[in-house]
């Protein structure tokens, strides 16, 4: 696994064709997706983006400034640059989410996003209905693929959600659901993010099928009948003949 970890925000982010962007896409010419991972304070999405980025758990973190990330995957058989963006936790208050611009900019740039809560913080629960309704707003006429992460599902003795509720909510919003427990288990959370990198990079190839089937739909011209072509020749030449004679 290659690892390019860098520590900079959207905002600072290098323009496309820039030294800096190659630099942290890894690779020049190889396709890009792009990840944000949202979630209520203290839900564990710096934990979930470092385990995914480099196979460890690490237990402390310093509070989230909002850094972007860059490792290269295989998606069958090709390898994409994946960016993850790790970003402030969500507030709620009685008007709704406060979600401020760094936050909105995040959602705009990705083509995927991953939708973090914790079992052990109901609150964390009832955002993702509304946080689901917000990246949706900021992408309108297009469905960008989205992912629910429940996290901490090795914390059983201090649970205020059900996993079941998690799946069941990501399946009314028509997204794709993983219970994780970031400290324990690497596979789980590779797979969450593996399953929007297949999804990103199906929807960024151009469909060729729409094409093939109108050019199968075109008939092949037939093979001439040489019988008949001699046939033809004859008619053709006594015609000829004919002329000349009358002449």
């Amino acid at each position: 696994m290659r690892l390019i970890q860098n520590m900079c925000t959207i905002a600072e982010y290098p323009a496309p064709g820039s030294a800096a962007a190659d630099y942290c896409l890894g690779a020049a010419g190889r396709r890009l997706v792009k990840i944000a991972v949202v979630g209520a304070s203290g839900v564990g999405k710096t934990a979930l983006v470092v385990r995914f980025l480099t196979k460890r758990f690490i237990g402390d973190y310093e509070r989230n400034a909002g850094n972007l990330y860059t490792r290269q995957v295989q998606i069958e058989g090709e390898t994409l640059a994946i960016q993850v963006q790790d970003t402030p936790g969500v507030q709620v208050h009685e008007n709704g989410l406060s979600c401020n611009e760094q936050l909105n900019r995040c959602i705009r740039w990705a083509d995927a996003v991953v939708i973090v809560f914790s079992i052990t913080d109901h609150k964390s629960y009832e955002l993702i209905g509304q946080l689901h309704q917000h990246v949706q707003q900021l992408h309108l006429g297009t469905r960008l693929p989205v992912v629910v992460v429940a996290n901490k599902a090795d914390l059983l003795h201090i649970k205020q959600v059900d996993p079941q509720l998690g799946l069941q909510l990501a399946g009314m919003l028509g997204c794709s659901f993983y219970e994780v427990s970031v400290s324990e288990n690497y596979n789980d959370v590779y797979n969450a993010f593996h399953v929007l990198c297949k999804e990103v990079s199906h929807k960024q190839q151009p469909s060729s099928t729409p094409e093939k089937r109108r050019t199968s739909l075109i008939p092949r011209p037939k093979s001439p009948n040489m019988q008949d072509l001699k046939r033809r020749f004859k008619q053709a030449l006594s015609a000829k003949v004919r002329t000349v004679t009358s002449v």
